[in-house]
């Protein structure tokens, strides 16, 4: 069953996304022609990288049944289950640097990460 933690006043949602990265995910949505009401950007973990895991993003039309939806900053963002063993607590940014601009997820739970920033182990 899918639960909007942010609506329900949990004061430390689990997933946490600053305004700054929220706008830039909702343009980015916007040019993806689907149903705002309804989208949303999925956060996900996926093995790979020379780290062990690493941060995946996309946007779905909606969530899967099983997943945990947050709204922040009016986007909506879509975790399932084995992604939120490894993601719970975090913070997603989008920082435009020297480096390039991207989003930048802030996990609490990493002990390591690779010497470029991709992929990361808790």
């Amino acid at each position: 069953m899918s639960t909007d933690a942010a609506s329900e006043g949990d004061p430390t949602p689990e997933i946490e996304v600053t305004e700054d990265a929220a706008e830039q995910a909702l343009d980015l949505l916007e040019g993806e022609n689907l149903d705002t009401d309804m989208a949303g950007l999925r956060l996900f973990v996926q093995q790979g990288g020379c780290a062990g895991l690493s941060y995946g993003m996309r946007f779905d039309e909606e969530p899967e049944a099983d997943d945990t939806v947050y709204e922040h900053h009016d986007l909506r963002v879509f975790v399932d289950p084995a992604s939120m063993n490894y993601i719970e607590g975090s913070v997603v940014d989008f920082e435009d640097g020297l480096q390039g601009a991207g989003f930048h997820v802030d996990n609490p739970n990493v002990v390591s990460e690779c010497g470029c920033g991709e992929s990361f182990r808790t």
